[in-house]
């Protein structure tokens, strides 16, 4: 009876609809694709194959420059599942593990498996507990059911995808599997949501699911983690951190009052402040102007050298 479904199932991934666009050509095309392969090693390029673009080539300078960056990618660890892909069917899960073999064709360090209903189950357990894939692709039934009887480990789960998330997460029951599946996974994620139709109604679901950046950084500040904050006028109203002593006003607010709240986020809980401000043009003079006439100071332009006892505590 296991043989027999088994081979059913190899016999259904063969059936699964493939949503690939791209269709291969003869071998003309091929001599073709080589021949551009040959230029684009020549000129020093790093060529991509993508759906989307007929050309999309980046130089390995830029490429470094964007690992600079802080680009998250795989880092394969034996036995560990490092990226976890929920979506809502069957043929979508195959189609996307697909993809994802197609991109690490060259890497053959990191494994990618895929996991849906309609295989009989000890196939996955077995899959799990032999050759532990890096990237697991699935339905949310099939895997909230290895996850709960552990034989898949989400601990270490370091980027969270959901993939049509509007589908998956409109309907009830698959809302709360998705959920149970996502409180498995380490806090310190990343998340991301994928959906093409995305409705006004699902939205504040989706962004539950998000890690809030904006709060992350202000908190890092505040606690002191991090010294520097580069920002909008919106922490320039209400917001009160201890220690800040310099404020760099780079653009001149564009009035008095904006000014003063901007400067007044230095000098706070009976500390010192210094507010520096860049003035580039006649309309930023005119507001310097303003400035001086409203709060009856005066402001004077940058020394070459500042004493560090006018903002900070002796």
């Amino acid at each position: 009876m296991a043989e027999a479904e088994v081979k059913d199932n190899e016999v259904y991934e063969e059936d699964l609809v493939d949503y690939e666009e791209e269709v291969e050509n003869g071998t003309d095309g091929g001599a073709n694709a080589a021949n551009a392969s040959a230029d684009v090693v020549k000129k020093g390029y790093v060529g991509i194959h993508s759906s989307g673009f007929r050309d999309f080539l980046l130089k390995p300078e830029l490429l470094r420059a964007i690992q600079d960056c802080g680009l998250q990618q795989i880092d394969p660890v034996a036995g560990q599942v490092g990226a976890l892909v929920l979506c809502h069917t069957r043929e979508l899960a195959y189609q996307i593990c697909h993809e994802f073999e197609r991109f690490s064709k060259y890497l053959p360090e990191v494994k990618v498996a895929v996991f849906y209903g309609g295989v009989h189950i000890k196939k996955h357990k077995d899959l799990l507990k032999n050759d532990c894939p890096h990237i697991v692709v699935g339905t949310p039934g099939r895997i909230l059911a290895l996850a709960r009887e552990k034989d898949l480990s989400l601990k270490n789960v370091r980027h969270f995808i959901l993939d049509e998330c509007d589908k998956m997460l409109d309907s009830l029951d698959m809302r709360r599997d998705v959920q149970e599946i996502f409180k498995m996974t380490p806090h310190d994620k990343q998340v991301m949501m994928f959906s093409a139709t995305l409705s006004k109604e699902i939205r504040p679901v989706c962004k539950k699911f998000m890690q809030d950046v904006m709060l992350t950084r202000y908190k890092n500040f505040k606690e002191g983690h991090k010294r520097i904050l580069v920002a909008t006028d919106l922490v320039g109203r209400g917001i009160d951190i201890e220690r800040v002593n310099i404020v760099i006003n780079y653009d001149m607010p564009d009035s008095a009052d904006s000014y003063l709240h901007r400067v007044g986020r230095a000098g706070r809980f009976g500390t010192k402040g210094l507010a520096i401000t860049f003035v580039s043009s006649a309309s930023d003079s005119d507001v310097l102007n303003q400035v001086q006439e409203r709060f009856e100071v005066d402001i004077k332009e940058l020394p070459e050298q500042i004493d560090t006892s006018t903002y900070m505590p002796s």
